[in-house]
């Protein structure tokens, strides 16, 4: 049952992070990317607080100095400046498909830092996960956009903020773990607005924008961490390719995208990679699990 709730609460997540997505584009039409990032990370935060409350969780815990903790919070940092940056600029079809690298990134960031095995049919599927990404992005081809480059970093931040939360202990309440990565957030957010010295043009179109993508985003990133905690990442996580679906439909209906055959067949390639890595990690965790069987008997 755990494993069900779990399925659906991922593909919950990324139809709100799709939509989120959109919000998000939409704001940046009139919002420098430091304000959208301010207001997503405060607005946020404000939100997870509530929930935690209404939880009972302690978020004034030590464990927010956990060194996991820390480590999340930072690659949180990253992966939402990336996001912000690129999705205001990028077309959503063009963010979304290579927003479909997270999960070959989490299976890259466990054999590099990790240190956890990765097979050569694994290694093969990240390779070619990353020829699909070539094929997206078209770096010095012409039409390349080199702010895709933001979505790059903001992917491999993402993925490995998911690798992290399946280390960080298991008695920290997800809701903190979300509220304390938001919350790293907000002073990059204000930094650039103060850096950047970017005029802000808030309108009553872009404040309802705003509302409205900090709460899907709070909830699809809330949903995130819990599926992520609630089963197996080989179980839950090829779901996260739903979001493509979402994404491009949504770039399609909203904003008029026509994604070209490449980046079509680029998005594909990245797709069945990562749901064939995804395959065979599972095929080694019911290996192991019946060797340490045989062996228990």
């Amino acid at each position: 049952m755990h494993i069900i709730r779990a399925i659906f609460l991922m593909i919950l997540a990324m139809a709100l992070l799709a939509l989120s997505d959109v919000f998000i584009k939409l704001s940046s039409r009139t919002l420098p990317p430091g304000y959208v990032m301010f207001y997503l990370s405060a607005g946020g935060t404000l939100c997870f607080m509530l929930i935690a409350k209404w939880q009972g969780a302690n978020l004034l815990s030590r464990d927010m100095f956990h060194p996991w903790v820390l480590a999340r919070s930072g690659l949180e940092v990253i992966g939402g400046l990336g996001l912000v940056w690129s999705i205001g600029v990028i077309p959503l079809s063009l963010f979304a498909a290579i927003m479909q690298m997270a999960p070959l990134v989490v299976t890259l960031g466990a054999a590099v830092f990790l240190k956890e095995p990765v097979g050569p049919r694994r290694w093969f599927a990240i390779f070619i996960g990353i020829i699909g990404m070539l094929l997206v992005i078209r770096p010095g081809a012409e039409g390349f956009q080199p702010a895709a480059l933001f979505a790059v970093m903001g992917v491999c931040g993402l993925g490995l903020r998911d690798l992290i939360t399946r280390l960080a202990p298991a008695h920290i309440p997800s809701i903190s773990l979300a509220t304390w990565g938001f919350a790293s957030t907000i002073p990059v957010g204000l930094a650039l607005v103060l850096l950047l010295d970017a005029p802000e043009k808030m309108t009553p179109t872009s404040t309802w924008y705003m509302g409205i993508g900090v709460v899907v985003t709070a909830l699809g990133y809330y949903a995130v961490t819990q599926a992520m905690r609630m089963a197996p990442a080989a179980i839950v996580s090829p779901f996260r390719y739903t979001r493509l679906i979402f994404s491009m439909s949504l770039g399609i209906l909203i904003f008029g995208e026509r994604p070209d055959g490449l980046t079509l067949l680029g998005a594909a390639i990245i797709l069945a990679a990562g749901l064939y890595a995804l395959y065979r990690e599972r095929q080694l965790a019911i290996a192991n699990r019946q060797t340490g069987e045989k062996a228990a008997r």
